[in-house]
């Protein structure tokens, strides 16, 4: 629960905490054989590191262990310092590995760790949610990771790199896609971290450095919103809901209106999907907001906001334990108090069904 600089009380669902082992020795103990034999790529082994460091200063836990990797000592941070009330968990993975069944075996291991070590936590489980992470590149395996874990009640989405060689409105994910409407999970894309096979970070090659890098990344899901519109997906799974977890909202405005002008007179065209594009995002798209992203203190910031129905779509996230993340506090003075209520919980706790304490909510005694 946070006190705002208005005065007014809200609980706070924080939507994107990231989650490591604490090194490839203890991602090896949750391995199953033949892959625990094998060589796999180290978490820190980016193209691009961040020139002050990746992580906060502070989130190492006990005995300087890797940042994210200690469920108490995160839960601390998250709950007792920074009023954090549930959070949404996102295990950070190597990526997409050139053998698909190593990829498959990497993201099982993550998804033993989140739920053993930390949605079944003895002090903090029942404030953490999770992401479990599957392989699109291998449908069959990510079935699988559905059937074990889609009923766990703490597991509320599925991951999935942003960083795909193939767009996902294309026809060979639509199983998974229906797999997770049919279980009711978000489906959550996110930039991946540590060495994997991917594209470079723009459509037309690598960029200088990091903040090119950083700056741009997350733009690449308006190429694959735009094939999952124009591929008819969420016309043909209705309750199929898509996370853009690593914010890029600020550009869903003008592409929409670049979606719609192009798109209106060519309807005819995609007969699957008869509907206007921007017709097919409440419900359906869904962004992580955080520190980097939006206007700023701009005194336009509640109308950028309310543009194109973001204030329905966005919702707070930290990226604890990287550099940039922030708590509520950095969310523009300019919001009205609803549009601060559907960000700080609102929208998580609808997407999620996560039951946040409401009767807390007002101004202070």
């Amino acid at each position: 629960m946070r006190t705002h600089p208005d005065g007014t009380r809200t609980p706070v669902v924080d939507a994107s905490v990231h989650i490591f082992f604490a090194s490839n020795r203890d991602m090896r103990g949750f391995l199953r054989e033949p892959f625990a034999s094998r060589g796999i790529p180290d978490a820190e082994m980016d193209w691009y590191g961040a020139p002050g460091g990746e992580y906060a200063a502070g989130t190492r836990g006990p005995g300087k262990r890797y940042p994210g990797s200690d469920p108490s000592f995160t839960g601390d941070q998250l709950f007792g310092e920074r009023g954090v009330d549930v959070a949404v968990l996102h295990p950070m993975t190597r990526g997409i590995l050139p053998d698909r069944h190593l990829t498959s075996a990497v993201l099982a291991a993550h998804n033993d760790m989140l739920v053993t070590r930390w949605l079944e936590h003895d002090e903090y489980g029942a404030r953490y949610r999770g992401t479990i992470r599957v392989n699109p590149e291998d449908i069959q395996g990510a079935l699988r990771e559905i059937e074990r874990w889609g009923d766990h009640p703490r597991v509320v989405q599925l991951g999935v790199p942003l960083q795909a060689r193939e767009l996902y409105g294309k026809p060979q994910f639509w199983p998974l896609w229906e797999a997770a409407a049919a279980a009711g999970l978000p489906v959550a894309a996110h930039v991946e971290t540590g060495e994997s096979i991917a594209f470079p970070p723009t459509p037309s090659g690598h960029t200088r450095g990091y903040e090119q890098y950083f700056g741009f990344m997350s733009l690449n899901y308006l190429y694959h919103l735009m094939n999952m519109l124009a591929e008819g997906v969420f016309e043909r799974f209705e309750r199929l809901r898509f996370v853009w977890a690593d914010g890029g909202a600020d550009l869903l405005t003008p592409f929409t209106w670049r979606m719609d002008t192009f798109g209106r007179p060519h309807l005819e065209q995609t007969p699957w999907a008869p509907r206007m594009p921007s017709d097919y995002l409440p419900g359906h798209v869904y962004f992580v907001h955080n520190s980097v992203d939006g206007p700023g203190e701009a005194e336009f910031a509640a109308e950028w906001l309310d543009f194109t129905g973001k204030q329905d779509m966005v919702m707070f996230g930290s990226s604890y334990p990287h550099w940039h993340c922030a708590d509520v506090d950095a969310l523009p003075a300019a919001l009205t108090p609803q549009q601060r209520d559907k960000l700080c919980w609102g929208n998580a706790a609808r997407l999620y069904g996560i039951d946040v304490p409401i009767a807390k909510r007002g101004r202070p005694c």
